[in-house]
């Protein structure tokens, strides 16, 4: 086979742009030598990898597993070439792992926290996504791990058991919800919110079922921090759903009223998850083992 990255490359910006013109322009490539270029992928494969028509190109089904391959493949080589780069700068790897909202707030801090003061020569970058967004990324190789909600993984990735995440309503002492002990999330429609600022991953995750029931949320404050939050409600603003280990943490403070949610959703299992651990680099697996033993 003789392909390069060059011809990968072009691939994805043809793919993404939908016409050969405007990838060979992302790809910095005249368009003769673009045009060259994919009908050698074809001749090299022996499938026709693009359907041509007057609004442009579309995939076909084997240009489709190739795109995805050629992410994959663009993808461990801007890892490798990232990697390198920090040796020559005097470091020694770098981990990328994405999180959901509740991850990355209630559960990764301390276990990431002693795992960085045992590995001086590793950084961490962590970036917060939503569990739908982080399978999408280690699925096509753009993150080494995740930490994620279990349902919203795919079968193929592969995954170990973090933690339960409990979804639960926090109220005011006083107010419709005084006294409850479990609610259905629909039996707060009207109700003033306090939420989490627009764009984090568990403000999607609960903006998806407040739509699927017809219920629009009146949001009263957006907040970042779970702790900002619950003093939002102790002090009467509005209710809030937060995760549990947040809201027992901040009851133990605050005059605050914990309900919970009958909804299937607001209980999930938090896993680690990645494409295949024994081929993730050596760091990572430094990672996964720690943490790991963290979940244990």
């Amino acid at each position: 086979m003789r392909f390069d990255l060059v011809d990968l490359k072009l691939l994805i910006a043809v793919a993404e742009a939908h016409s050969i013109t405007a990838g060979a322009e992302r790809a910095h490539l005249a368009l003769a030598s673009a045009s060259a270029r994919i009908k050698g992928l074809e001749q090299t494969f022996g499938v026709e990898l693009f359907k041509r028509g007057r609004r442009g190109v579309v995939l076909t089904a084997a240009g489709e597993s190739l795109l995805d391959h050629a992410r994959i493949i663009i993808a461990n080589v801007e890892i490798m070439q990232g990697d390198l780069a920090t040796f020559a700068s005097g470091l020694r790897a770098n981990v990328q792992l994405l999180a959901n909202t509740v991850g990355l707030a209630e559960h990764l801090p301390q276990a990431l926290a002693a795992f960085l003061r045992e590995h001086p020569d590793i950084n961490v970058d962590v970036e917060e996504r939503e569990s739908t967004d982080i399978a999408e990324a280690v699925a096509s190789g753009r993150a080494d791990l995740g930490f994620a909600a279990e349902h919203a993984l795919p079968d193929t990735l592969e995954r170990f058991a973090f933690g339960e995440d409990r979804l639960i309503l926090v109220a005011g002492r006083r107010g419709p919800f005084a006294g409850r002990r479990q609610v259905d999330f629909a039996e707060t429609a009207g109700q003033d919110f306090i939420g989490l600022t627009q764009g984090t991953a568990l403000n999607v995750h609960i903006g998806k079922h407040a739509a699927r029931l017809g219920i629009r949320q009146h949001v009263r404050a957006r907040l970042r921090d779970f702790d900002a939050i619950c003093q939002m409600v102790a002090a009467g603003v509005g209710i809030a759903i937060v995760p549990e280990a947040a809201a027992r943490r901040c009851a133990r403070l605050m005059p605050i009223g914990l309900i919970a949610l009958r909804d299937a959703w607001a209980s999930r299992r938090l896993v680690i998850c990645a494409r295949s651990f024994k081929a993730l680099p050596r760091p990572a697996k430094l990672l996964v083992d720690h943490l790991r033993r963290a979940a244990s």
